[in-house]
C-alpha cells in the first residue's frame, strides 16, 4: 500500500515540476528540496508516505487531503457508520478494527459528520421543479 501511494505521489510531483528526480530538463519549473513525512490512515492500516518539498511554490498531492490524517475511503466508512446510528465512541472501535492503530477521536468523528449534515441539508432543500411527480 505504501509503495503504491508513494509511486502516485512521485508521479504527480514529476508532472508538476516538469522533470523526474535527478533529471535535467528545459521544461523544469522548480527543483525538489527534500521530503516531509505524512502519516495516512487507510483501511489497510497506518501508512507513512513522503511528500516532496519544492524550492519554489508548493506541492500537495490530490490523492490526500490537507490537514487530514485519514484517507477518503475511511472517511466514507465513518460517515456510513454515522448515518446508520453508530455512536461516535463506537466509531473509534470500528476504525481500530479496520486497522488504524491510533483510532480516531470523538471530536474528529463529530467534525466529519458535521460535514455530512451540510451535504444532507443541501440535498433535502434542493429544488425539484425541474420535473413532475405523480
Amino acid at each position: 500500500m505504501r509503495a503504491g501511494l508513494q509511486a502516485l505521489i512521485e508521479a504527480e510531483a514529476t508532472e508538476k515540476i516538469g522533470a523526474g528526480r535527478y533529471e535535467r530538463s528545459a521544461e523544469r519549473s522548480t527543483h525538489r528540496n527534500g521530503h516531509r513525512s505524512k502519516a495516512v490512515s487507510t483501511p489497510a492500516g497506518d501508512v507513512s508516505v513522503k511528500i516532496p518539498k519544492l524550492r519554489s511554490g508548493s506541492f500537495f498531492p490530490v490523492l490526500l487531503e490537507r490537514r487530514r490524517r485519514i484517507d477518503k475511503a475511511l472517511h466514507a466508512v465513518i460517515m456510513e457508520a454515522y448515518v446508520h446510528g453508530v455512536s461516535t465512541r463506537s466509531v473509534d472501535d470500528l476504525v481500530k478494527a479496520l486497522g488504524v492503530d491510533t483510532g480516531i477521536s470523538t471530536s474528529e468523528v463529530s467534525r466529519i459528520c458535521g460535514e455530512l449534515d451540510v451535504d444532507i441539508k443541501k440535498f433535502r432543500e434542493r429544488s425539484l421543479s425541474h420535473t413532475i411527480f405523480p
